[in-house]
């Protein structure tokens, strides 16, 4: 095998779960810490880019990895669900199994760096601040377009507008696990007890979790029922008037067309 190369094992299964070792670390570092500053210091990401990992892992995860506590450095700690602690402890195993294996794979192999070069452009990413894992609860179809409900876990929904073709394309069906992307930029804030009425088909309601205002644009994160976040950009302005801190009530608003949905192939 190429010694310039070394095997890292990353696990994307049916149900949507998916971790790789750096994510192992991160949660083997908040299980030894019990604080996410400590664990985003240990294995080298920025505060916020550690919650941003979390949550994300929490929203492709049935059930939360994370979670936080009453208590610690800064008013609430930061452990990992029993769920969690099953999740670090079974990619140890598989790890070790998969050197292994990729060990005897590079040996049979003339051309290793070829395949591997394949591999690295098959693992697509997005730009997508938010990714949910659901699955199809309702399909209706229109003359052009569909209107598709995804049941996200935690007795929340999203209503996502795409057209027939997409639906057939992506092989929608009653049942099917597919991947809700929404942009930050696209989720509008109000508050929790705002009467307004919009035409935006997703609300999604919890507490403010995270708020930090950048020169002009600042991001919200609202942690959900169920364990899982959707994240915000909006401007400085609007979140001073919207009084938004961490632990303020709030909703976000997001419309079905600006939902895009993906699957596994």
């Amino acid at each position: 095998m190429n010694q310039g190369i070394q095997p890292i094992l990353r696990l994307a299964e049916a149900s949507g779960k998916r971790a790789g070792k750096g994510r192992i670390e991160l949660l083997e570092a908040i299980a030894g810490t019990g604080s996410i500053a400590a664990a985003a210091k240990a294995v080298g990401l920025s505060y916020k880019g550690a919650w941003q990992a979390v949550e994300e892992m929490n929203n492709l995860s049935r059930e939360p990895l994370v979670v936080r506590t009453s208590g610690g450095r800064h008013g609430g700690g930061t452990v990992l669900t029993p769920h969690g602690l099953q999740v670090v402890a079974l990619f140890k195993r598989l790890n070790e199994e998969y050197r292994q294996f990729f060990a005897a794979l590079g040996r049979g192999m003339e051309d290793f760096s070829q395949f591997v070069q394949l591999i690295r452009r098959m693992d697509m990413k997005t730009s997508a601040r938010n990714e949910f894992l659901g699955r199809v609860k309702a399909l209706n179809r229109g003359p052009v377009n569909a209107e598709v409900i995804l049941d996200i876990g935690g007795g929340n929904d999203l209503v996502a507008i795409i057209t027939q073709e997409s639906v057939d394309n992506l092989g929608l069906v009653i049942g099917k696990e597919a991947y809700a992307l929404i942009k930050a930029p696209w989720v509008i804030i109000t508050a929790a007890d705002s009467q307004l009425k919009t035409s935006a088909r997703n609300k999604l309601c919890g507490v403010v979790s995270r708020c930090q205002e950048g020169a002009v644009n600042g991001e919200v994160v609202i942690d959900l029922v169920g364990g899982k976040s959707v994240a915000a950009i909006i401007t400085n302005e609007s979140i001073k008037s919207l009084g938004l801190k961490e632990g303020i009530p709030a909703c976000a608003l997001i419309k079905a067309s600006h939902i895009i949905l993906a699957v596994t192939s």
